[in-house]
């Protein structure tokens, strides 16, 4: 009887540390990041060898959270250390009043406490940082939540990662995932790179709405009560190649060069019939307006006291049809560097048509590409949703070439040349901004590209001539190596959330329709790539090697190939450019 009396009541259980890897020294693992915000560094870090770098963006704070099973009606303490300014810690979904914490000042590491106390039937809660809109990147490491642990006797056991995954494409947009069953697991996450995660219940699930012609890496993850378990190892899927989308008869990778039809500069002047058979795509630089808001557009070849060995109109347009004849595709390219135009009006978009259309007939030619630069496409303030645009100047070209692309019926060819401003720079900024004040040119051709990505044959972004600009890992590129190449493309084929709203994301281009623009040479174009350098962005993005730092959302073996300003040029420089992509893709 003594003995049972000294031993008193049952021993609580034992305070633990809840958060898993919350030194970061296993990656991202256990942890999610909104808009792919976070990223592992090695230096600076607080302890061990890893330690969390979150960059907000746009409208994204750059929250990184995890879920942690907790028992219910107890006390917990949460700490981490964080360097930055304005960087939060806290607690939500406690079942009592949710916390946080914060530091101000950036500077040396900081550590951040707050306790809370989980309400009678809260089982768990999830535990963040981030940090705040408009402030550089911060640093969090080694992050605790101590309190009792939730395990125990008669406590479900954290499953183990998921065995036996097997991946494989059902058609050219979806891929069907098995593994092996988890004892004890009660739900499922598909992990893919640059995607939300997927849950199911099954050891099965049916991957959509994905892109032709890539490739896709896929993991999986089990959970229950106590948590959620490693991911499996990987497996991989290839997706055919699919339809749709403006002018078929392009090779499956394709060379587009521009020819100097009207003018004279310093490359020389190139006779159409004198275009060698590596360019498969000639665009005719160019059709020019009468007034920048006339909408009428001109084409005339270079006249003979700038060109003196220009070709007459006959010999220009039989060697158009023996292009055609050998497979290539001719098209009039309107706008360029000078040739600003501005639809503001239906007058000027029925103008635009008319015009275009009598250029198109004239010389036989196969469609359009777009080169609006400049000034010609800028967004009203107000006009803040790429899906549902409402500035006339953007309305009405997209109106235009509807009835350009219904007129001439599927084999028009659709080609488009916007400066990085107008298109990756939306990752950040969006026109005015939703209070004003921005270049409202930023990402103006993004809805542009959404309304005719249908029609679109081809987008070849100007990867040159362009300030530094921030990919989707929230880092700066700048021009001239295969760095900015592989981040403008991945940026292109995978999709990403406009001024940082994640409701509103551009969706990802089939890889066929994205090809990269470059200067030939170094007279060209600020920018020039070298050939090297084009050699490894094509290997990153179409076989994932020769990377470098950046990692890419996908590897994309169907991407359509190179762009450049242009085949003038390129004769000026003894054919480099051209003669690259035919040694890499065999031409």
């Amino acid at each position: 009887m003594a003995g049972f009396l000294a031993a008193g009541p049952p021993a609580a259980a034992a305070d633990a540390d809840l958060v898993r890897n919350g030194g970061f020294e296993a990656g991202l693992d256990g942890w999610s990041c909104s808009g792919d915000s976070g990223a592992v560094v090695t230096t600076p870090v607080h302890g061990g060898s890893s330690a969390l770098r979150a960059t907000p963006a746009g409208q994204d704070n750059a929250r990184c959270s995890q879920t942690v099973t907790v028992r219910p009606d107890s006390t917990y303490t949460l700490g981490g250390w964080v360097q930055g300014a304005y960087v939060y810690l806290g607690a939500s979904g406690t079942g009592t009043t949710d916390v946080s914490t914060w530091t101000q000042t950036p500077g040396a590491w900081k550590q951040l406490t707050t306790t809370f106390r989980t309400g009678p039937s809260t089982t768990s809660v999830t535990v963040y940082t981030h940090g705040w809109y408009g402030q550089p990147a911060h640093l969090t490491d080694d992050l605790t939540l101590v309190g009792p642990d939730p395990g125990g006797p008669g406590q479900p056991q954290l499953p183990a990662a998921p065995t036996g995954l097997s991946a494989s494409a059902t058609s050219s947009t979806s891929v069907a995932l098995t593994w092996t069953a988890v004892p004890g697991a009660t739900s499922y996450t598909v992990h893919r790179d640059g995607a939300a995660p997927l849950s199911v219940t099954s050891a099965s699930a049916a991957v959509t709405g994905l892109t032709a012609a890539t490739t896709y890496t896929f993991r999986v993850s089990a959970a229950n009560a106590a948590g959620t378990s490693p991911q499996s190892a990987p497996a991989t899927a290839t997706t055919p190649g699919g339809g749709g989308g403006g002018g078929g008869g392009l090779p499956a990778h394709a060379l587009v060069g521009y020819l100097h039809a009207s003018f004279a500069n310093g490359s020389g002047y190139v006779r159409m019939a004198d275009v060698p058979a590596s360019w498969d795509v000639v665009n005719l630089a160019f059709g020019e307006p009468t007034s920048v808001t006339s909408g009428d557009i001109r084409f005339r070849l270079c006249p003979v006291t700038e060109c003196p060995n220009v070709e007459s109109e006959a010999e220009f347009k039989a060697a158009v049809k023996a292009k055609q004849a050998a497979g290539k595709k001719v098209l009039i390219s309107i706008g360029g560097q000078n040739g600003q135009v501005q639809l503001a009006s239906t007058a000027a978009r029925d103008t635009f048509v008319s015009s275009v259309s009598k250029i198109i007939d004239e010389y036989g030619l196969d469609g359009l590409d777009i080169d609006f630069e400049g000034h010609s496409l800028s967004l009203a303030t107000g006009d803040t949703d790429f899906r549902a645009p409402t500035t006339p100047v953007v309305v009405n070209l997209i109106s235009a070439v509807k009835t350009l692309k219904a007129k001439y019926g599927p084999d028009f060819v659709l080609t488009m040349a916007p400066e990085t401003f107008f298109v990756q720079l939306g990752y950040q900024y969006y026109g005015s901004g939703p209070w004003g004040g921005q270049d409202p040119r930023a990402g103006a051709y993004l809805p542009v590209i959404h309304a005719l990505r249908d029609d679109l044959t081809l987008l070849h972004v100007q990867d040159y001539n362009s300030g530094s600009i921030m990919g989707l890992d929230n880092q700066y590129h700048s021009m001239g190596g295969a760095d900015f190449h592989i981040a403008m493309t991945d940026m292109l084929l995978t999709g990403f959330p406009v001024a940082g709203n994640t409701a509103r994301v551009f969706p990802a281009l089939r890889p066929d329709q994205v090809a990269i623009g470059l200067p030939a040479t170094t007279d060209a174009g600020n920018g020039h790539t070298s050939p090297a350098e084009v050699t490894k962005a094509l290997n990153c993005l179409t076989k994932k090697t020769d990377c470098g730092t950046y990692l890419t959302h996908g590897t994309w073996p169907g991407l359509r190939g190179l762009m450049t300003w242009s085949i003038n040029w390129d004769r000026f420089g003894g054919w480099e450019f051209s003669r690259n992509f035919d040694a890499y893709f065999g031409g």
